[in-house]
């Protein structure tokens, strides 16, 4: 059955409902086990991690349409709709038949899509009475993002920063010191997790699964806290549809087909908002449009890691999770797209890789930043190396337009800008930057760590 689309948009195109792709997904998402037990996780078991509200999102997968609040609509109209560009100037330069179209969300002061999500999750804490949240966060879009949401909200906010970005990204760190959050590398000495980590691996520049641990520990031991997480969890995906639902709008507003939706892939937030309502169709049969997630060669848990129940966090301290990973004790190269270090990906993301509904590649990082200097020289916006990756993949799909002589329409998602991403660039630019490719015997001893769930 087709959905009416138009019926949840404002008239500017802005969504008045979230859409859940699970709905329409006849192979459900694998439930969330408990660590302890290996049986479903209940609802009072995540509430004393989660907010209730988001709880209630997390574990349901049969409605489709949620309505957003209209206080987190009204956030949303500061720098919703996000534009859809069409890059003409990227096809002359490639000589492309392609049309390539690319949804920018860097329009908004944390310079990311992941605002979307955070202003939601704030919002239903404040909803509940919290004091304030504690969360993990890679290159610092997402926590910049959640201290803008707290800020705005007056929640205290309590963000573990991945010690290889916390040292790579200074200025990201200050922006979210600028809206009041308290800012710590991690692994810490502040958490009996983070202690225990870093006597396993001493010196370790960190993970996000490390993060996540300190994080979730810090929120469950203080009274008036909840952890909330800015990718991977259905919730986070669900908030991200308005990124698609929009797509779908602008595209259908000209009768515009996409052939292609390309994304990066980390824990899967940005990939899962733009896919969304295009998922949605192939899953009801009505498209045929390839959808391919792009990862770091350094962190490739779709294309080398295994379908298994893994902890999402290094600590060990989450429910296990049906996901493409890498093991929750890998800990990847501290690569530039910080973002993009995630030893898994979503569960909802995982399902549908794993059932043939899309495709997955990953790209070395030296690569990323040649495609993302290509194009901030042609079309003017410097890119963050997490979006850069979509953008390889863009331009490697248009040259194949141009081989074969087919006028394919190419849509891929600009999750943010790079300004607070020099250092990267100039590691790049004095030809300082590596390619760190895990081996297969690496990968493999991970991989023989991950739980035993019958």
């Amino acid at each position: 059955m087709e959905i009416p689309y138009k019926i949840y948009l404002e008239e500017n195109e802005m969504p008045k409902y979230w859409y859940n792709m699970r709905a329409d997904m006849k192979n459900k998402p694998a439930p969330l086990l408990n660590p302890g037990t290996h049986k479903p996780v209940t609802f009072d078991e995540l509430s004393h991690v989660f907010c209730d509200e988001l709880v209630k999102q997390e574990l349901d997968d049969t409605t489709a349409f949620f309505e957003i609040p209209e206080e987190i609509r009204s956030f949303y109209r500061m720098y919703r709709p996000a534009p859809l560009v069409r890059a003409y100037c990227l096809e002359k330069k490639l000589g492309t038949p392609a049309k390539i179209y690319y949804k920018f969300e860097g329009n908004n002061t944390s310079g990311s899509h992941k605002l979307n999500s955070a202003i939601a999750q704030a919002y239903y804490a404040k909803e509940q009475g919290l004091k304030g949240v504690t969360t993990e966060t890679g290159a610092g879009q997402w926590g910049t993002a959640l201290s803008m949401a707290c800020a705005y909200f007056g929640l205290d906010c309590k963000v573990y920063m991945v010690k290889v970005s916390y040292e790579q990204k200074p200025f990201r760190r200050e922006v979210m010191r600028t809206y009041g959050a308290t800012v710590t590398p991690s692994p810490s000495m502040e958490t009996e997790v983070g202690r225990r980590i870093l006597k396993k691996h001493p010196g370790t520049t960190g993970s996000l699964g490390c993060a996540i641990s300190e994080a979730v520990e810090k929120a469950t031991t203080s009274k008036g806290y909840r952890y909330v997480l800015g990718s991977v969890l259905n919730q986070v995906l669900l908030h991200q549809s308005v990124i698609g639902l929009e797509t779908k709008a602008a595209l259908d507003k000209y009768n515009i087909k996409p052939d292609i939706i390309i994304g990066c892939a980390g824990g899967g937030s940005n990939l899962g908002g733009l896919i969304s309502p295009f998922m949605g169709e192939k899953l009801r049969g009505e498209s045929d449009v390839r959808i391919i997630a792009i990862e770091p060669a350094s962190c490739p848990s779709f294309t080398r890691g295994t379908f298994a129940y893994d902890f999402c966090d290094t600590g060990m301290m989450t429910p296990l999770a049906k996901m493409y990973t890498l093991g929750s004790d890998f800990i990847p190269s501290p690569n530039h797209a910080g973002g993009l270090r995630y030893h898994g990906m979503s569960s909802t993301l995982s399902q549908l890789y794993h059932d043939g509904y899309m495709e997955a590649t990953c790209v070395n990082q030296t690569d990323v930043f040649k495609a993302a200097e290509y194009f901030a020289r042609i079309e003017g916006i410097l890119p963050a190396p997490e979006s850069s990756h979509a953008i390889y993949a863009a331009i490697e799909e248009a040259k194949k337009c141009k081989e074969s002589g087919e006028e394919k329409t190419i849509v891929f998602g600009l999750t943010g800008t790079g300004y607070f991403d020099m250092v990267a660039y100039e590691k790049f630019h004095d030809g300082k930057m590596d390619d760190n490719v895990p081996s297969d015997e690496e990968l493999k001893k991970y991989a023989d760590m991950l739980p035993k769930v019958e």
